[in-house]
């Protein structure tokens, strides 16, 4: 049983932590290995402090999810989309769950609460972008995201594809996890 909560400038480092662990984890083999490597605990709440500082002006939101220890295994940040598009005016920033955690329903509850918190901000469409090799395209798709745009990005010196998943309508997600 997990419990999820609005996350506080307290659960940075531990927020941080399951950042770098699960882009590790994930991206093995996906992004370049010299990313993976400079990535560190420290680097990545100096971030997590910008994103928290600059939240309450962009009505960003963060949510974690606990396990029955009281520990962090996951989380989501989100917002107002951040290119003004018209027609997905919400995002999902970021989810990461730690993978010895996938898999029972966290990820659902999560963006549940998003949306939730999205629709408390009068916004009903979202999406959220994703690395096309990324396991998690499987999950977005099972929630009934559509791929509605793409992009090419750089990272030392490789090209990855980007695929934006969007909702126009994002009330089907709001129904509680079972």
């Amino acid at each position: 049983m997990t419990l999820t909560r609005e996350a506080t400038y307290d659960d940075i480092p531990v927020i941080a932590q399951v950042h770098v662990d699960t882009w590790r984890d994930t991206y093995s083999g996906i992004i370049p290995d010299e990313v993976l490597a400079d990535l560190s605990y420290e680097k990545r709440e100096n971030s997590w402090q910008r994103v928290f500082a600059q939240a309450a002006d962009s009505n960003g939101f963060t949510y974690v999810s606990e396990d029955e220890n009281g520990q962090v295994v996951g989380f989501i940040d989100g917002g107002r989309e951040r290119t003004d598009d018209r027609l997905y005016r919400g995002e999902i920033n970021a989810i990461y769950i730690l993978s010895s955690h996938q898999h029972q329903g966290i990820g659902r509850e999560l963006v549940r609460l998003a949306v939730k918190k999205l629709w408390q901000m009068d916004i009903q469409s979202m999406l959220v972008w994703v690395l096309e090799d990324n396991p998690a395209c499987k999950f977005y798709e099972a929630l009934g995201g559509q791929i509605v745009r793409s992009k090419s990005i750089e990272m030392r010196g490789s090209t990855l594809i980007e695929y934006a998943y969007g909702w126009t309508d994002t009330s089907l997600l709001l129904r509680p996890v079972d």
